[in-house]
């Protein structure tokens, strides 16, 4: 991404986790007649133990100097996570690892068979693997049937991000949509920043926000996450309502693929509910 993009990204995301924080969780008193929510700047600056200046305009995006010591100031005082802690370092520092070419599509569709194994044998588990982009580069038989049949979309179709937009099976799939787009748009925010030197991240965002209203308020969230962890429940049209734990796991090689897992919550009959879809249309 360029400067001004990177500083800006930067600026969105440091207001957001302000907002997110109450005085009370910072341990400051509540105070009166505060126009937004969450923390004054002035607030973040004196818990970050810096100027007021200084921050402000760090928050506004300002090509200014910073230190890694610093940085981990602002991160306590925001209480960030480690991921949004790598997010933070990434954007302030251009520190990313945006320099790694992106693979060839030949070598992203070329699954190992260790990997291909462990998709076949998730029998009863939904599972997708992607890469740094989100696009969809595996899948097993128990994800076809729960989501969409990946196989009938050409591999450039194949975003996840984007499919959750426009394919209305996942809008009707997910009974809150809106969090089960969260987790995606978090883990993509992570490689985001990770990858800050990939102009591709920065066309394929101000596409989204183009031609899918509802994208630029969930994205303005800057929640990060390389692992989000949730319950989620969905409402197929064949198997009424089902109730899965998603998983995230890091694949490591030189692809950089995520292999996301949805396993059947224990204490309910969605896996005997899968079972009989993927019977029924064998």
């Amino acid at each position: 991404m360029s400067t001004q993009t990177r500083l800006q990204a930067l600026s969105d995301f440091l207001k957001a986790r302000r907002a997110a924080i109450s005085p009370a969780a910072a341990g400051l008193p509540q105070g009166t007649r505060r126009r937004t929510p969450g923390l004054r700047r002035e607030e973040v600056a004196q818990l970050a133990g810096v100027s007021n200046t200084w921050y402000t305009w760090l928050e506004q995006g300002r090509d200014i100097k910073v230190s890694p010591s610093v940085l981990d100031c602002i991160a306590g005082a925001l209480q960030l996570t480690k991921d949004e802690r790598s997010y933070l370092f990434a954007l302030a520092l251009e520190n990313g690892s945006g320099a790694a070419p992106y693979p060839p599509q030949e070598e992203l569709s070329v699954i190992n068979p260790s990997l291909q194994k462990i998709l076949h044998e998730l029998t009863t588990c939904p599972t997708i693997i992607s890469d740094r982009r989100c696009n969809i580069v595996g899948w097993n038989d128990a994800a076809a049937h729960v989501f969409l049949d990946f196989a009938k979309l050409p591999p450039e179709e194949r975003n996840m991000i984007s499919l959750l937009f426009v394919r209305k099976e996942f809008k009707r799939l997910a009974v809150n949509w809106q969090e089960f787009v969260r987790g995606f748009l978090s883990i993509f925010r992570a490689y985001y920043g990770q990858y800050v030197e990939d102009r591709w991240y920065d066309d394929f965002i101000a596409e989204m926000k183009e031609r899918h209203p509802e994208f630029h308020p969930l994205w303005e969230e800057s929640r990060v996450s390389s692992a989000p962890d949730v319950v989620l429940e969905f409402r197929h049209a064949k198997a009424g309502k089902m109730l899965f734990h998603l998983t995230s796991l890091q694949v490591h090689g030189s692809t950089d693929l995520r292999c996301s897992i949805y396993t059947p919550a224990g204490d309910s009959n969605t896996e005997a509910k899968l079972r009989q879809l993927m019977e029924q249309q064998v």
